[in-house]
C-alpha cells in the first residue's frame, strides 16, 4: 500500500499543514497544529507521531517539519486529487462539485491508476481550477 492512502483525511491536513503554517527555523508547534484544526494537541500529537512513523515529518526540540518524502507526498496528493478532478469536470460537474467528488476517492486512488487516469486525459498541466498538475514520469 502506498504511503498516502496510509493516511487518513486528518493526517493528510496535519501534513498539509506542516507545510504551510508560518514555522520557525525548528518548524510548526504542536499548539499551532492543534489549533489550526479546532482539536486538542494530545491528539495533534498523535496524527504527528503517526506522520514521523512514515518518514513524512520529523521533530526536533518539540517542533515539527515536513521531510522530503513529505513534501513527495503531498505532490502526490495534488496530483491525485487534480487529475480526479479533471475526470470529473469532463463528466460536466462544475469545477466545485469536481473537486467535491474528487475529494471522495483522491487518496484511495494508487499512483498506477492515476497514472492511466493522466494518459488518457492527454497528461493535462491544471486541474479545472487552474491549478498545476505534478508531473508524473510520462509528463513533458
Amino acid at each position: 500500500m502506498e504511503v498516502l492512502q496510509r493516511l487518513t483525511r486528518r493526517q493528510l491536513e496535519v501534513l498539509q499543514l506542516v507545510e504551510t503554517l508560518p514555522a520557525t527555523r525548528k518548524g510548526v508547534s504542536l499548539e499551532d497544529i492543534a489549533n489550526s484544526l479546532s482539536i486538542r494537541p494530545p491528539s495533534a500529537l498523535e496524527h504527528v507521531r503517526t506522520l514521523q512513523f512514515l518518514g513524512l515529518v520529523k521533530r526536533v526540540s518539540g517542533k515539527t517539519r515536513i521531510t522530503v518524502r513529505g513534501r513527495a507526498c503531498l505532490d502526490d496528493y495534488q496530483r491525485h486529487h487534480r487529475i480526479a478532478e479533471n475526470i470529473f469536470y469532463k463528466m460536466k460537474l462544475p469545477a466545485d462539485e469536481a473537486c467535491r467528488a474528487a475529494r471522495e476517492i483522491d487518496m484511495a486512488l494508487s499512483h498506477d491508476i492515476v497514472e492511466r487516469l493522466c494518459s488518457i486525459q492527454g497528461h493535462p498541466k491544471e486541474c479545472p481550477h487552474g491549478k498545476p498538475i505534478p508531473p508524473c514520469s510520462g509528463d513533458e
